[in-house]
């Protein structure tokens, strides 16, 4: 008895299988199973998070370093606010994989003062009655801008995947930082430019008329030894 010959193996239709696809469908999972995770963790309540912050203060007491004599007047005080928009994004990857958003409102205020210390003789000129007097004042300067943390806060964030990984580990002090300076630097250009140093001059000159007056001279006369 003749047995048929046994048919030959037919080609696989099948496409050969590509181990990098699955690779990279395996870490898809793995990264989204790690976010949700993180957004688990932040849920849960503070007791329960193993990753929750206690903040303890083990400062010392404060020791006074040195004492200054103020010889300036402080004629004038500007309360500014401020909304920063910092963006940061990577070159090659899209904002919602890595990238940062942040919306900061900012609110400080500027002080404007006149600098007594350095009137030098003839700076007040009396007459011979002594009932008019003039007196030569140099210009209100600018103080730097002093941010108020209590009403300075963070009023909207877009961050990218890696970003809320990334923050969710550890702070980033420099962003803090960096969003502080950029507000204090944008109120304090708002201060140069808002006409608070010559309200300064206006107030200091006022006060300089009404306490001369005060002492007996009818006449005063308020000049100013550089421009502004």
């Amino acid at each position: 008895m003749v047995r048929p010959e046994a048919p030959e193996d037919e080609p696989s239709s099948r496409p050969p299988r590509r181990p990098g696809i699955r690779l990279i469908a395996f870490l898809v999972v793995l990264v989204a199973l790690a976010y949700a995770a993180l957004q688990a963790v932040h849920a849960l309540p503070h007791w329960l998070n193993p990753f929750s912050e206690q903040t303890k203060d083990r400062s010392g007491p404060a020791v006074l370093q040195s004492i200054q004599n103020i010889s300036r007047y402080e004629a004038a005080t500007g309360q500014f606010q401020v909304v920063v928009d910092l963006e940061k994004d990577a070159r090659f990857l899209p904002s919602q994989v890595r990238g940062r958003r942040t919306l900061f409102v900012g609110t400080g205020s500027v002080d404007s003062y006149v600098d007594f210390s350095h009137l030098g003789n003839g700076a007040v000129v009396t007459d011979k009655n002594r009932t008019s007097v003039t007196i030569r004042l140099p210009h209100a300067r600018l103080e730097k801008t002093n941010l108020d943390p209590k009403h300075s806060y963070v009023f909207a964030q877009e961050r990218g995947l890696f970003d809320r990984i990334g923050d969710f580990f550890s702070s980033n002090p420099n962003q803090q930082q960096q969003l502080y300076q950029l507000a204090a630097q944008k109120i304090q250009d708002a201060a140069g430019a808002s006409g608070l140093a010559a309200r300064a001059d206006e107030n200091t000159k006022q006060m300089i008329t009404n306490l001369l007056r005060a002492l007996g001279f009818k006449n005063v006369t308020v000049t100013y030894a550089t421009s502004p």
